[in-house]
């Protein structure tokens, strides 16, 4: 039996499709293993959001190839959103990958794999409009048994002018709900205690079924129902279709998370306007006033980019105004990187230098430092229900946990007298004491 070694590289999306590819070729009858040295095959699965996640993939490639030196019986393939933008040119320009596969083809990763042993390469990169992976049950890759991911849909068509995901995962459809709701029930069946439901835009998942449409405020409510010892998350809404429906859903059962994220991407209406985000700031603050009516105790993040095409210095001060006004919990912030085949890199110019992207970044990741620090201070003295997730990673003395809001709490394995020991996998009660930007430190209680 021939071992297979996945690497995984970018989204929450990445890491779920890795987990199709893992059953699909078990299924197939490959071994997945856990050390590279094993290996017969390295599956890369990678992003191709910005550019530094594509070079930290070719970076990967060629420190692959002295083990291949070693080993002649290794074979590369990549997998994912680069194979998919670059296809079989990757080869081209990466001797040593043998095969590439993209997002849509995974069912035909065992034909791939018979190719290349026979001495071939090979690329399979077709889209679909079907594609959904609903009947394949994934492999649980590295799980710590509690937290899972579900993919609830695939592909995009919002076409924002920067991103690349529209060409890479094809165009948007959903999958069946009972599908959906049957993979919950199974996991927590087996003792996972949260699902986090995946998604390019999970507020336009819509299915039809015999008794009406299936929009996802009710799959929402149909995983919800399953038991109210099972977490809910979800991952990610666009503002523009973010609905008070979702929202009463959401206040309606304590065990949907209480954090939401909401890309802005920038906090003037110029450049939202040109990035083609279809919403304005006025709308996005709607939103986030809607959010903070039915679910007061909500953490809000976001997703922000730095330098995109004619960005000026009142577009930057206007982002940061945005973050003042909204004080996120946390935020993916990146400056603009030009995407090949993308709306920007056929019609808009990159003309902001690279160091003042990186000038305006820097003041950003300061702003939302402060903010966060400054949230997470109003944090001590409450308390929170926390999944325990397993030892920190700081300290063997220490576990940690999330709360609904998605903030990391951090507290003593051993806990006072009279309270019992915390494991992994339960809920349990923690005091917030101190805190750090980006955790919560806390200590169990009765």
């Amino acid at each position: 039996m021939e071992k297979v070694y996945i690497e995984t590289y970018g989204c929450q999306m990445n890491f779920a499709d890795s987990e199709v590819v893992g059953s699909i070729l078990r299924e197939a009858g490959y071994t997945l293993c856990t050390d590279l040295q094993e290996a017969d095959f390295v599956l890369v699965n990678t992003c191709a959001i910005r550019d530094n996640a594509e070079q930290r993939v070719r970076h990967r490639v060629r420190e692959l190839r002295a083990l291949q030196n070693r080993c002649h019986k290794l074979r590369i393939g990549i997998l994912g959103c680069m194979a998919e933008r670059l296809q079989s040119r990757l080869m081209e320009e990466e001797e040593n990958v043998s095969f590439v596969c993209g997002p849509d083809t995974y069912r035909r990763l065992p034909q791939l794999l018979a190719q290349v042993r026979q001495g071939q390469r090979a690329a399979e990169v077709e889209l679909s409009t079907t594609e959904t992976y609903a009947d394949i049950e994934p492999v649980r890759l590295a799980s710590n048994g509690i937290s899972a991911y579900i993919s609830i849909m695939r592909g995009c068509q919002n076409y924002c002018a920067y991103c690349v995901v529209p060409y890479t995962r094809g165009r948007e459809r959903s999958r069946d709900p009972e599908t959906i709701v049957r993979e919950a029930q199974t996991l927590f069946d087996k003792g996972y205690r949260e699902v986090t439901l995946l998604g390019q835009n999970v507020n336009s998942y819509s299915w039809q079924t015999q008794d009406g449409a299936c929009d996802f405020p009710e799959l929402m409510r149909r995983v919800a129902l399953i038991d109210p010892a099972l977490r809910v998350r979800f991952a990610t809404s666009h503002p523009k279709d973010l609905s008070d429906k979702l929202l009463e859903v959401m206040a309606a059962h304590p065990n949907i998370c209480r954090c939401i994220h909401l890309p802005v991407q920038s906090g003037s209406d110029r450049m939202l306007k040109l990035m083609n985000r279809k919403y304005t700031v006025e709308w996005y603050l709607g939103r986030v006033d809607a959010i903070r009516r039915y679910l007061p105790d909500c953490s809000i993040t976001t997703d922000v980019i730095a330098g995109f095409s004619t960005e000026t210095l009142d577009d930057h001060r206007a982002t940061l105004d945005l973050f003042r006004r909204v004080r996120y919990d946390y935020a993916y912030m990146f400056k603009y990187s030009l995407r090949e085949g993308t709306y920007a890199w056929r019609h808009l110019a990159d003309d902001i230098p690279d160091d003042e992207k990186t000038r305006r970044l820097n003041e950003i990741i300061a702003l939302q430092g402060e903010i966060a620090l400054e949230n997470n201070r109003l944090e001590v003295g409450r308390e929170y229900e926390v999944l325990v997730e397993g030892e920190s990673h700081r300290s063997k003395e220490r576990l940690f946990g999330r709360n609904s809001q998605n903030k990391v709490l951090v507290f003593d394995r051993e806990p006072a007298s009279g309270i019992s020991p915390a494991v992994p996998g339960t809920y349990r009660r923690v005091k917030v004491t101190s805190c750090t930007a980006a955790t919560l430190l806390g200590e169990l209680v009765q």
